[in-house]
């Protein structure tokens, strides 16, 4: 379990890194759980599809130097990792997008049912994302 939970993670940020949308929102279970840094909560996949395509509007970012750790049940996870990232539009409430580059460390936690991912949480430190754009 905890193998199939670690492969689960790693295709999950592979599809994310390759921008494949399809494969990336189907590792979701359709009630998933995300916890949006510093944010609210939204159910289901289409809200994440949602929030994605806002992302993928606003932000160009690769996720590199991932580490996975699991359970030993395999059903939680969680990752660290550095994201690369630009940003391309302004995002409603955040300083002006002008193809600002920023590297910054974050990490998530996730609960796995059926082989999906049924919950992520993310976590990064937005006020240093805000100086590292803002400079």
């Amino acid at each position: 379990m905890t193998d199939a939970t670690r492969e689960l993670i790693v295709r999950y940020y592979a599809a994310f890194n390759a921008g494949d949308m399809d494969t990336f929102l189907s590792l979701l279970t359709d009630d998933v759980v995300h916890d949006i840094n510093q944010g609210g909560r939204e159910n289901g996949r289409e809200a994440f599809r949602a929030f994605m395509a806002r992302m993928n509007r606003n932000y160009r970012e690769q996720i590199v130097d991932i580490v996975v750790m699991t359970s030993t049940d395999g059903r939680r996870a969680a990752a660290e990792f550095t994201v690369l990232g630009e940003y391309l539009a302004t995002d409603e409430g955040l300083p002006p997008a002008r193809g600002q580059r920023y590297r910054l460390p974050a990490g998530a936690f996730f609960e796995v049912r059926d082989g999906k991912v049924a919950r992520v949480t993310n976590y990064y430190n937005l006020n240093d994302w805000i100086a590292q754009v803002s400079a």
